[in-house]
C-alpha cells in the first residue's frame, strides 16, 4: 500500500475551504436530481484538479545552483619558490569585477600579507602593518613581498581560462580541458580538476624565476 499523501498545513486549509460548499452542492443534487447531480459530479472532479494544481504551483520551489561566475569566493594552499627564496601558507580569497580581497597567511594561520583591491587602486598591508599602495599589483606584491603575483590574470586563470582582453596561447589535453595557457608572461599550467567538468584544483604559475603553486581545497559562488 502506498503511504498516505502528504498535504502541507496551508493547502489542508485551501482545500478544505474550497470542497467543503462543493461537497454539500453535490449531495443537494444526488437528492433532488440523480442526472444532474452525475454531470456535476462529473465537473467538480475536473475543476478540484485544477484549483489542486493551482495551490501546487505557489509552492516555493529551490533556487538552482549555477556554476562558478565572475564572483566567487576560494580558500587554499599555496607555495612560492623565487630566486633562492621559498615560502609556503594558506590564501582566502574574495572576487568580484569591482574588489579583490586576498588573504595570504601561514600555515598556522598567523597572516603573512592581505592584499585589497577596489577598481584600479591595490593596498597591501603586511603582518608588522606596513601599508603598501600601487595600481600595478605585480610590481607592489615584489617590492612588499619579494614575488610578483598575477591578480589581473588570475580571477580567469583559477576558473580554468584565459582573461579577455589580452592574447593567449593555449594548449588543451585530451577531454578536451585547457591543460597550459601562456598569457601576460606567464606560463599557466592546469594540473588538476575537480571532475571531468569541474573547476581547477591544482595550478603551477611561472614566470622567469618565479613559480607559484596553487591548491584550491574550496571554491564558493557568489549568494
Amino acid at each position: 500500500m502506498h503511504p498516505p499523501l502528504y498535504i502541507p498545513p496551508q493547502m489542508r486549509c485551501r482545500r478544505i475551504s474550497t470542497l467543503c460548499p462543493i461537497a454539500w452542492f453535490l449531495h443537494k443534487s444526488q437528492v433532488n436530481n440523480p442526472g444532474f447531480g452525475a454531470f456535476v459530479m462529473r465537473s467538480a472532479l475536473i475543476w478540484g484538479c485544477v484549483l489542486f494544481a493551482g495551490c501546487a504551483a505557489i509552492e516555493p520551489q529551490p533556487a538552482p545552483v549555477g556554476p562558478i561566475g565572475d564572483s566567487f569566493f576560494l580558500s587554499g594552499r599555496v607555495s612560492v619558490k623565487y630566486g633562492a627564496e621559498a615560502v609556503s601558507g594558506r590564501i582566502s580569497w574574495q572576487h568580484d569585477p569591482a574588489s579583490d580581497d586576498l588573504l595570504i597567511s601561514t600555515p598556522l594561520g598567523q597572516g603573512v600579507a592581505r592584499i585589497v583591491r577596489r577598481d584600479a587602486m591595490v593596498s597591501l598591508t603586511t603582518s608588522d602593518q606596513k601599508v603598501y599602495q600601487a595600481s600595478d599589483v605585480e610590481s607592489l606584491t615584489e617590492q612588499a613581498l619579494g614575488w610578483r603575483l598575477p591578480l589581473a590574470g588570475l580571477p580567469d586563470w583559477v576558473r580554468g581560462r584565459a582573461a579577455a582582453g589580452a592574447p593567449a596561447q593555449t594548449r588543451a589535453d585530451a577531454s578536451p580541458r585547457l591543460a597550459e595557457l601562456r598569457q601576460l608572461g606567464w606560463l599557466v599550467e592546469f594540473l588538476d580538476f575537480n571532475g571531468p567538468d569541474g573547476l581547477p584544483s591544482r595550478l603551477r604559475l611561472s614566470r622567469e624565476d618565479v613559480e607559484i603553486r596553487l591548491v584550491i581545497d574550496e571554491w564558493r559562488g557568489a549568494p
